[in-house]
Order: C-alpha cells, then structure tokens, then sequence
C-alpha cells in the first residue's frame, strides 16, 4: 500500500505543533495574567497602580532627586526630589564610622579576604578547597591584626572607632561563625542521654531564649563589669558578640534539634547494628542529615541575627543606624530621616538578600528529590 503526504501509518504521525497563543510570551500571559474576565481587570488595575508609583517613585528617587548639597536648605532650593546630599557627605562614616582615614585600607582587605576564607566554607566543590581551609583557619586572627592596626602594635586603633558597615559585617560574621558550631553542641547536648549535659544545655537554651537580646546587650554594658575583679577592662565589642552568639547558638540549637528529631528511629538502629560508636553515628549519620534539613532555618536565624545588631546603637555603638541618627541630629540634615533609614535599609537588605539567595542554592544542591 502507498501512502502519499498526507497519509501515514499508524504510529507515524509526526507531532504537530501546538496551537497559537498557548506557548511562549502570549501562552504565559493569557493563562497567567489574562485566563477570564475578572483577572484580566486586576492585571489592568494592577499595572496602572504600578505605574503611578514606578512614575512617581523615580521621580522622587533619581529625577528631582539632589546629590550635590551642602545641608537640607541647599538640596530644597535645586529640586523637591530626594536629598541623597546627606548620604554623599557622610558616606565614609557609614561605610568605615570613625576608623581613621589613613588606616582604611586594613577595613578594604579585611574585607576582600573574607570572600576568600569564606569561599572553601560555602562551595565545596570549589578548586584548591584543601588549601584554601587552612586560609580559612588562619583568617580570624589575620582579619584581627589587620583592623587592630598591626601585629607588634595591637592597641593602636582603639574599637570605639569602630562603626557604619564594617562595625556590623565584624559583629555580625563573627556571631554567626561562633553561634552554628556552639549550637550544634547545645543541640546535642540536648540530646545527650548524659543528665549532667543535658540539664546544663536547656538551662542555656531555655534562659537564652526567655530573655530579649536588648537585656542581653544591657547586661553586657552595663552589668557585667560588677561580676568582674576590680580593674579589669573587658572591651565592650567582645562583649557585645560574646552575647549575640549566646543568643544565636540558643535559637540555631533548637532548629537543629528539630532537625535531628526528624531522622528516622531505624537509622540510629542501623547504626548500632554494624557497630557504630555514639560518635561516628553523629558524624556521619546524624549531623550531616540534620543539618541538610535545618538549612532554611539555621539561614533564617542568621538573618534575624544580621539584623538584630542594629540594636547596638541602643548602648552607643554606631552602627549604619547609629551614624544615621547621628547624621539626623545635625541641623544642616534635620528632617532626612526618609533618605537615611532607606539607604541603611538598602544595606541590610543587600546582605540579607544574598544570604537568602545562598540558602536556596545550597538547598537546591544537597536535594536528593530528583522527581
């Protein structure tokens, strides 16, 4: 039997394209946005109400905005837009706080170096890992002889000066890669069969977690002197981040509990059936798989940790917030509290955007769902 074009046999009829309109851009935009009637109004309105406040917003925020200006009366007189004069005269404040001009350099290095040491930590697959850890390692203390001012002259940048971005990226690196080891030994504390241990771990877990954190700061610059000897001088900083990593690790322990409750009752059986020790089941059973599932929550305690040392500038500690305020204390910039708490939002969500963006990539990484 012959067939011609328009014939063929059964089972070899080739695929025909789908219809018009129901791929791509138009098939996106029908089913999505323009599927019946009443969504078709919403999308309309929707759109209309965006451009009012995309029109208005870059009119406010770029077109009339004043970059130029030497106070408030100055950017008022050139255009009604966003006076951003009063982040360009004190950006190197909220940068840098009052860290000397001449030594910023050691802020900048600091600051690129903690990409490297952090690089191996983060991505595992990472070229040259194995030397790249021992980098890591050896970066608190090189990062501490940089911003103190040296290695023969430690006492030469004193931590009052500390402040802007750089008093929070210190406080705020430093309490997240102290509070996730120390949370993890609380965690298991927790669930040690040890009565001592665990006793001692929820007391810690339960009075952190019962007590705001501004108390905690309090306590910290005010209080704890009196617990001390006579003369003894314990820099207010490390108290601040000895605090905020008791805090963290109480919270970071509880996500990472309720990780290791979730691993199956037959996989510690396995365990003790081929003759595993307490130890290496935790090590390679236990932690790895509750860690993989606490992810989303160890992240997102970082994150309120990130933004909770804001709460510094409570007990005179300028951070962004801080040299903020102290920018609208100025009567050359009084009444631009707008741009300042944007801009210092801008910051922090910068930050917090790429520790969240981190998260679902490391996530999407470990995922053993390849349905």
């Amino acid at each position: 039997m012959v067939f011609d074009k328009n014939n063929y046999a059964p089972g070899t009829h080739p695929d025909l394209p789908p219809p018009p309109g129901t791929v791509g851009v138009v098939g996106w935009l029908k089913n999505n946005l323009f599927s019946s009637l009443s969504n078709s109004i919403l999308t309309l309105l929707s759109l209309y109400l965006l451009y009012l406040l995309i029109e208005g917003g870059l009119s406010w925020f770029v077109v009339d905005a004043v970059v130029n200006a030497n106070d408030k009366p100055g950017c008022r007189k050139i255009a009604d837009g966003a006076c951003w004069a009063v982040i360009v005269k004190r950006f190197d404040q909220f940068i840098y706080g009052f860290y000397p001009l001449a030594e910023r350099w050691r802020i900048d290095v600091s600051f690129c170096l903690l990409f490297v040491a952090a690089a191996p930590l983060l991505y595992p697959d990472i070229k040259f890992r194995k030397y790249m850890l021992v980098f890591s390692c050896l970066y608190p203390f090189i990062a501490f002889i940089l911003i103190k001012g040296g290695l023969f002259n430690l006492l030469m940048i004193e931590t009052n000066l500390f402040g802007g971005a750089m008093l929070t990226v210190i406080i705020g690196v430093t309490s997240i890669a102290c509070s996730l080891p120390l949370g993890i030994l609380l965690a298991l504390g927790r669930q040690s069969r040890l009565k001592l241990v665990k006793v001692i771990s929820v007391c810690f877990i339960e009075f952190m977690r019962g007590v705001p954190l501004i108390t905690l700061l309090f306590v910290a610059s005010t209080m704890l002197n009196y617990f001390l000897p006579p003369g003894t001088n314990f820099n207010l900083l490390i108290r601040v981040i000895i605090m905020m990593t008791f805090f963290s690790a109480a919270y970071i322990a509880e996500v990472i509990r309720g990780g290791i409750q979730a691993i199956p009752k037959g996989q510690y059986e396995a365990a003790d059936a081929i003759g595993l020790t307490y130890w290496q089941t935790t090590r390679f059973i236990t932690l790895p798989q509750a860690l993989k599932i606490s992810i989303p929550g160890i992240v997102n305690t970082f994150i309120g940790l990130y933004k909770d040392t804001t709460l510094v500038v409570i007990i005179g500690l300028l951070d962004p917030l801080g040299i903020g305020r102290a920018a609208l204390a100025d009567t050359k910039w009084n009444g631009l509290s707008t741009e300042t708490y944007l801009f210092v939002a801008v910051i922090f969500f910068i930050s917090c955007f790429a520790m969240s963006r981190y998260s679902l990539w490391l996530e999407k990484k470990l995922s053993t769902d390849h349905n």
